[in-house]
């Protein structure tokens, strides 16, 4: 996850903050050299942590802080202000053309992970109701066309290209005249990287960028290159001008440095977040909602959107009437970690709840395989023992066991534990009566 260690520390900075009934500025200032080294320990620019934590000691010690009733938890909220604005203030959105085409270019170096976040890209502005458009550019690397054919089908957005013969302008401009021609309003120009950045590829962009006139250029950069990801932008900005960044595998650097830096260095707003391989793993990035994450607050907010966009409204219904009347079984339960799965990650999804510490999640062992051994047992049970979890005998379980190519240790255990959900449910049931359309479900 990101942000890992940097969040651990704060928290158990802030943590002796407000243990403490009075502050006085020496505590501050203490406290603020703690934060100082976490964020230099997270890979953040030097010169953006010294001017950060000016700026909070400035405010933090100032007589309305250290005279309030709890000082600690206004030097929290104003190192919160700071991280939100250090990383852009608000939400930057793409700028849509508010009549035909919205061309994007999708620029970076090799192995950032372009191509692949151009096709996640074009779905989550497809999911918008626009009509994307891929255009693969880049006719140098091995098989990058044929990885963004593969992506678009996936994604189910068109690709057009001209094959690796062409010249990448020529291809670029044949795109946008395809596009108007089949009524797509938006064309996403998957350009060619480089190893480094060279003059010739500088120059090859500036030509697609004078011809096709775009309404947007994003870079695409590798968060885990730490400091080189905010210096691989800055010199795309310097010499191209791009209009916002995309930092992929987010999720993968629990450092996190460069998503804190960046913003600050170029002027350029980070707008995606890869968070994840699956083409739907590209979030909007969210300056406020990064910053509580970091904070140990959580990020309720996203994990409503997710369950909103994964959840079967219709199934949920269902539950909540089962809920009622104690009637969940192995089906239902089945069927709600599939719709938890969906979700993503439990270590991501675990991260978002308020007060989670995501660097001790290992101590909790969050095991993706776990679900897929409790399914393996439960789609092993007849469809009478899943809707009638009593009569499972010492023999039922064995066949299970076997079946599952799990331990009856392990069959036991899950049984053990749903008939503990069982009862909770029950104890919920007797609770809940009378009190029709105020119980409500997670997520509903």
């Amino acid at each position: 996850m990101p942000f890992d260690q940097l969040s651990t520390k704060l928290q158990e900075v802030f943590k002796q903050l407000k243990s403490k009934g009075k502050l006085t500025e020496k505590d501050v200032k203490v406290a603020l050299r703690e934060v100082k080294l976490a964020l230099l320990e997270a890979d953040v620019n030097f010169k953006v942590v010294k001017q950060f934590i000016k700026t909070i000691e400035e405010r933090a010690v100032g007589t309305d802080v250290l005279e309030s009733l709890t000082p600690g938890q206004q030097v929290i909220k104003i190192v919160n202000d700071e991280l939100v604005s250090l990383m852009g203030g608000a939400q930057s959105k793409i700028t849509f053309a508010s009549k035909g085409i919205t061309p994007i270019m999708m620029v970076g170096l090799q192995g950032a992970g372009k191509t692949t976040t151009s096709g996640k890209l074009a779905a989550l502005i497809k999911s918008q109701g626009k009509r994307p458009l891929l255009v693969g550019c880049d006719v140098y690397r091995p098989a990058a066309i044929e990885q963004l054919t593969k992506v678009g089908k996936q994604v189910n957005v068109p690709v057009f290209s001209l094959g690796t013969d062409h010249n990448p302008v020529d291809i670029a401009k044949a795109g946008m005249e395809y596009a108007r021609e089949n009524n797509y309003d938006v064309v996403l120009i998957d350009t060619a990287g480089r190893l480094h950045i060279d003059e010739v590829l500088m120059d090859e962009l500036k030509f697609i960028k004078s011809d096709v006139k775009p309404r947007e250029i994003l870079l695409v950069v590798d968060a885990m290159t730490g400091q080189d990801a905010v210096n691989v932008a800055e010199a795309f900005n310097e010499a191209l001008g791009i209009d916002g960044i995309i930092m992929t595998k987010l999720d993968s650097d629990n450092r996190g440095g460069a998503a804190l830096s960046v913003k600050a260095v170029t002027n350029k707003p980070i707008k995606y977040a890869g968070m994840g391989e699956k083409l739907s793993d590209l979030e909007p990035f969210h300056p406020e909602r990064m910053a509580s994450r970091i904070l140990g607050m959580g990020d309720v907010l996203t994990l409503i959107e997710k369950a909103q966009q994964n959840y079967d409204e219709e199934k949920a219904k269902e539950l909540e009437a089962k809920f009622r009347k104690a009637e969940f079984n192995f089906d239902d339960f089945l069927d709600q970690m599939r719709q938890l799965k969906k979700m993503g990650p439990l270590n991501q999804i675990m991260g978002m709840l308020p007060g989670m510490n995501t660097a001790k999640l290992g101590d909790i062992n969050v095991d993706e395989k776990q679900l897929a051994y409790i399914e393996a047992i439960i789609l092993s049970m007849t469809k009478e023992e899943r809707q009638n979890p009593s009569i499972l005998n010492m023999s039922r379980k064995k066949r299970i066991a076997k079946g599952s190519g799990r331990d009856i240790q392990e069959v036991n255990r899950l049984i053990k534990q749903f008939e503990q959900m069982q009862t909770m449910m029950k104890q919920f049931s007797g609770m809940m009566k009378g009190k029709k359309g105020k119980f409500k479900l997670p997520f509903m």
